[in-house]
């Protein structure tokens, strides 16, 4: 697949026909302006994936919105942050967008020592697009049938029971490390290059847990090759919603959940991010949309740009209090 894919207005007619009617929120200086060039949307992984996902629902509804052509641009390398800068230098008019993850935003200004950007002047934020529950899983030969039992286990025991992660430093990674600061359980880090060969040392009970994205899990868990412990968010999950969490369980403080956002050069005028804002909000209603979205394990959770901002700035100091009392760097 070539690293830009173009996205044909034809195509997203079909794609989302609801969005023919407008937007009755529409700002019309804003709409003027958004509807005077074609739109890249940098994602900064490789295609197939959640955020390759969220650039084409983006490029599909802007192509359709405002009668322009639009590019997903997949520029991965660097731990995505190639992307980032394509985005940081791109002219401010709402024209260029970047689509990202939680991570790059909240995890790597603080893990990363020579993080080359500063997310609150060198971005502006849009919007959060989707979040998509975490899930604390184990091997049915571990034995452990409750987020109890494991603390009970790691706390009679400790040092012995050890949990996966795709690597160092990642959200997976800084989920088992905000679990052990809340509960007090001494759990052994297992670092992997990856989600796909940590799961499967699950799987094999090589290695008895492990905090992984729902959808990962979800059809081990169906088939009974893994058990969940508890998904870590402040409700259960309407994906798995027999799943309870770890909240319910009394252990509290763990709220973590992959989501992804939208955001623009600094400098792009604030009735341009407003009105893409909205115009994310309608792009993830249509329901064609909604149902490759859960498809993927994800649900929409659109917010305005200012509670978007905020989100990012109390995330990144949760990350950082964690990361520096954990003492975790980078590999």
């Amino acid at each position: 697949m070539p690293r830009k894919t173009f996205v044909a207005v034809a195509f997203a007619a079909l794609a989302l026909p609801a969005l023919s009617q407008g937007n009755p929120q529409a700002n019309p200086e804003a709409t003027k302006l958004l509807s005077s060039d074609k739109f890249t949307v940098v994602s900064p992984f490789p295609p197939g994936g959640p955020v390759d996902t969220l650039a084409r629902v983006m490029a599909e509804g802007l192509s359709k919105r405002y009668g322009q052509p639009a590019v997903v641009d997949n520029a991965p390398g660097a731990a995505g942050n190639i992307g980032m800068d394509k985005v940081k230098r791109a002219r401010p008019d709402g024209h260029t967008l970047l689509l990202i993850p939680a991570g790059n935003l909240t995890i790597n200004p603080t893990l990363m020592p020579n993080f080359p950007f500063d997310i609150q002047k060198d971005f502006v934020a849009v919007t959060m697009l989707t979040k998509a529950p975490n899930v604390l899983v184990t091997s049915p030969a571990s034995g452990i049938k409750s987020a109890k039992d494991l603390v009970a286990q790691a706390k009679a025991k400790p040092g012995t029971l050890s949990y996966a992660s795709p690597g160092i430093g990642s959200g997976l990674h800084l989920a088992g490390e905000l679990f052990k600061q809340h509960t007090g359980a001494d759990l052994l880090h297992v670092a992997y290059k990856g989600t796909p060969p940590a799961l499967n040392d699950v799987l094999g009970g090589v290695v008895p847990l492990m905090f992984t994205n729902l959808p990962a899990a979800l059809p081990h868990l169906q088939s009974g090759k893994l058990v969940a412990l508890g998904v870590t968010e402040a409700q259960r999950t309407p994906v798995a919603p027999d799943i309870p969490t770890l909240s319910e369980q009394g252990i509290q403080g763990v709220n973590v959940t992959s989501w992804y956002g939208m955001l623009a050069p600094a400098g792009t005028p604030a009735a341009v991010v407003a009105q893409l804002a909205r115009d994310a909000a309608d792009f993830l209603a249509q329901p064609d949309v909604q149902a490759r979205l859960k498809a993927q394990g994800m649900a929409q959770n659109t917010m305005s740009p200012a509670a978007f901002d905020k989100y990012i700035q109390d995330e990144t100091a949760v990350w950082a209090g964690v990361i520096k009392s954990r003492r975790i760097k980078a590999e």
